[in-house]
């Protein structure tokens, strides 16, 4: 099974931050998606989505730090379902974004923290998720040369499909 979703747009409410039990960060906040096309009828429409998206650990401390309504980031990470009953007895469901990557947009100017914008680029250059696999590659070397080079570029133009 696979569950990623990317999505770009701009935070909707500032982050709540909390941090659990076991003092780790959590940051929730929604963004707002949109999409531009033509209805059938040839009139432009936009479409609007809203989305709510947890952060967790030192993203969601950095998220908190720079971050605010209105900020355009990028968010990579996987769909979850919420289920709770609300205090009316209803059971209620919503889906959202648990955030692995976070990318910020805005340019240097809309940047919320008075903070150079060098070393925010210099802590998240540093930043690895906890949960990023780590591995290492050996290449062969009792392998022909021939077979090392269409290893090395597996699409060295001769049969490109596109």
């Amino acid at each position: 099974m696979f569950n990623k979703i990317i999505l770009v747009g701009n935070l909707t409410i500032d982050i709540e931050m909390k941090y659990s039990q076991s003092d780790m960060a959590i940051a929730k906040t929604a963004i707002a998606t949109s999409r531009k096309f033509k209805s059938n009828t040839g009139e432009q429409k936009e479409e609007v989505c809203f989305v709510d998206i947890t952060f967790f650990g030192r993203s969601a401390e950095v998220a908190n730090q720079y971050l605010c309504k209105g900020s355009k980031v990028l968010v990579e990470g996987r769909l979850v379902f919420e289920q709770w009953t609300d205090q009316n007895g209803q059971k209620r469901s919503k889906h959202g974004v648990t955030v692995d990557v976070m990318q910020m947009l805005d340019s240097r100017s809309n940047t919320p923290s008075n903070e150079p914008v060098q070393n925010l680029q210099q802590e998240l250059s540093t930043y690895i998720p906890k949960q990023a696999p780590t591995q290492t590659y050996n290449k062969p070397t009792n392998i022909d040369s021939k077979i090392m080079s269409e290893i090395d570029d597996p699409f060295n133009g001769d049969d490109d499909p596109f």
